[in-house]
C-alpha cells in the first residue's frame, strides 16, 4: 500500500473511535519493496512486496501495552485497539510513566524520490546483465542483489502529536567469485541514480582477480587498513553503549567513562539525522524531534542519548533517540556519522611498510561487552601490503580485537561516505588505518 499522511490520519481517526484508553498512540507504516537477485551469472529471483501495519499503544491507569496488526480494515483496527486495552489492564502500573508528548515541530528532510519508487524490473534486469557481462569477461561468477523500495511511517497520539515521514531506498551489492578468491562491493541511496552498479562490479572483479591464489600468513598484530564497510560492521556493536539507560544500568562499556578520553584524538562521532548522506525520520519512537548529538569529540565521550523516560529518571534532557514504547533498551543513536580526514585508501597503502587491507568482515560476535572485544572473519578481498604496495591476496583470518583499543590506534582516515555492510545499519564513515590490529588465527581458504 502507498501510505499518505491523509490516509494515516484517516486510520488514526478510527483508532481514536475504538480506543477508550486514557492515552492512545498509533504507529502506521507501509512498505513497498522490489528485488532482483542474481547468482551464477543469471537472474534467479524477482519479487515485489507491499505491506502495511498498525501498532497501537494504550495507557490505562498508569499501565501500558501495545498491540499490532498487518491488516488495516476497520474490523482489524477495532480488534487491535481492543487488544491493546486488554493487555494494558493486565500490566503492573509503571510509577514513572510520562504523559505522551503533545504536538511537535520537525525539520524537513527530503529522502523520497519518485524515480526510485518507480524503478522497474526491466531496468534492474538490464543493469544486472551488464554486471554479468563484466564477470564473464574475466571468467568470474557474479552474484548479488539490486533492490528498491519506498516506505512511509506515521506516528500519532491522542494528545495531538502528528509525525509523518516517507523515504525511498535503493541497494546494489555484488560478489565476484573466482576459483580461489572473491571480491565484493555495495552501495545504497534514497536516489537510485546515485548508485554506480558498473563501478561496483569493477571493484568487486578487481578484488577477486588481485586476490587469486591467496597466500597463508601467520596470525598476529598487524597494521590494517579497514575499508568503510569493514569499519561500519565493527562500529555497529558500539551504538547501544551510548544509551543513557544502558550506562545507568551498567550494561555499557562506557559506564564510568563519560567525560573521559576513551578513544584516540582523531576519533569523533556524532548522531546526525540531518546529515545529507543520512537516512531516516527526523523524530524518534515517541515522536520527539531528533537532535544532532556529538557523542565523541576528539576521543572524549561527550554525550549520551536519552529517551524521555530515561532523561526524566536521570535528570537529563531528552535528545530524540527513544525507541517505541514499551521496550527495555531505552534509546539508541541510529544516524551515526564519523568524522574523517583527507587520506585516501591508496595513500594509506603507500604509507604502509607491512600490513593488510581488509574489504569487509562477517560473522562478527561480541566476546566481552565491557571491553568491547569482538571476533569475526575477513571476507571477499584481504590483501598483503609490503613496501607501500599491494603484493597479493591472503587467506582469510579471524580477529579478536577490542573496539575501544582499535579506536585508540587510528593512524589515518579517509573522507567519510555513506556506507552499507551486511551486519549493521548504514552509517557515514571513513576508511581507517589502524596499528596493532589483532588476528588470532588463520584459515585454509
Amino acid at each position: 500500500m502507498n501510505l499518505s499522511r491523509q490516509r494515516a490520519e484517516e486510520i488514526f481517526s478510527k483508532v481514536l473511535k475504538y480506543s477508550t484508553a486514557d492515552e492512545t498512540e498509533a504507529i502506521i507504516s507501509s512498505t513497498s519493496y522490489s528485488l532482483t537477485r542474481f547468482a551464477n551469472n543469471t537472474i534467479h529471483q524477482n519479487v515485489a512486496e507491499e505491506s502495511g501495519s498498525l501498532s497501537v499503544r494504550a495507557v490505562v491507569d498508569g499501565r501500558m501495552a501495545r498491540a499490532s496488526t498487518n491488516k488495516l480494515d476497520e474490523p482489524s483496527i477495532r480488534q487491535t485497539c481492543e487488544g491493546a486495552l486488554m493487555l494494558a489492564r493486565l500490566q503492573p502500573p509503571i510509577p514513572d510513566l510520562l504523559p505522551m508528548p503533545g504536538p511537535q515541530m520537525y525539520r524537513a528532510v527530503a529522502r523520497s524520490y519518485s524515480e526510485t519508487a518507480g524503478l522497474t524490473p526491466q531496468t534492474r534486469a538490464e543493469t544486472v546483465a551488464q554486471v554479468v557481462a563484466r564477470a564473464e569477461k574475466d571468467h568470474l561468477i557474479a552474484a548479488g542483489v539490486f533492490a528498491s523500495g519506498a516506505s512511509a511511517y506515521a506516528l500519532f497520539n491522542s494528545r495531538g502529536l502528528g509525525a509523518f515521514h516517507e523515504e525511498t531506498l535503493s541497494e546494489f551489492s555484488v560478489t565476484m567469485l573466482g576459483e580461489s578468491s572473491s571480491g565484493w562491493a555495495k552501495e545504497t541511496s534514497p536516489y537510485w541514480a546515485e548508485l554506480e552498479p558498473l563501478e561496483l562490479a569493477e571493484t568487486a572483479a578487481r578484488k577477486a582477480l588481485e586476490s587469486r591464489e591467496p597466500q597463508e600468513i601467520a596470525p598476529g598484530r598487524y597494521t590494517v587498513i579497514l575499508e568503510p564497510s569493514a569499519l561500519l560492521d565493527l562500529l555497529g556493536f558500539l551504538v547501544l553503549d551510548f544509551s543513557g539507560l544502558a550506562v545507568h544500568e551498567q550494561r555499557s562499556c562506557l559506564t564510568g567513562r563519560v567525560g573521559q578520553k576513551v578513544f584516540g584524538e582523531n576519533v569523533s562521532l556524532r548522531d546526525d539525522v540531518y546529515h545529507p548522506l543520512q537516512t531516516g525520520a527526523p523524530f524518534d519512537g515517541e515522536g520527539v524531534p531528533r537532535q544532532r548529538m556529538p557523542i565523541v569529540e576528539k576521543g572524549e565521550v561527550k554525550n549520551l542519548v536519552y529517551a524521555r523516560q530515561t532523561a526524566k529518571r536521570l535528570g537529563a534532557q531528552p535528545s530524540g533517540h527513544g525507541l517505541p514504547l514499551p521496550n527495555d533498551i531505552g534509546e539508541a543513536p541510529v544516524n551515526i556519522v564519523m568524522e574523517g580526514d583527507h587520506s585516501s585508501v591508496d595513500e594509506m597503502v603507500r604509507s604502509t611498510e607491512r600490513g593488510l587491507l581488509v574489504t569487509r568482515f562477517w560473522y562478527i560476535r561480541e566476546v566481552d561487552p565491557y571491553q568491547k572485544i569482538l571476533t569475526g572473519m575477513t571476507r571477499d578481498g584481504t590483501f598483503w601490503i609490503e613496501d607501500g604496495q599491494i603484493r597479493h591476496g591472503v587467506k582469510n583470518l579471524r580477529f579478536n580485537q577490542s573496539l575501544i583499543s582499535m579506536l585508540g590506534q587510528v593512524e589515518a582516515l579517509s573522507v567519510p561516505q555513506r556506507t552499507a555492510g551486511e551486519e549493521s545499519f548504514e552509517m557515514v564513515v571513513p576508511a581507517v588505518k589502524v596499528r596493532e590490529f589483532n588476528f588470532s588465527s588463520a584459515t585454509k581458504y
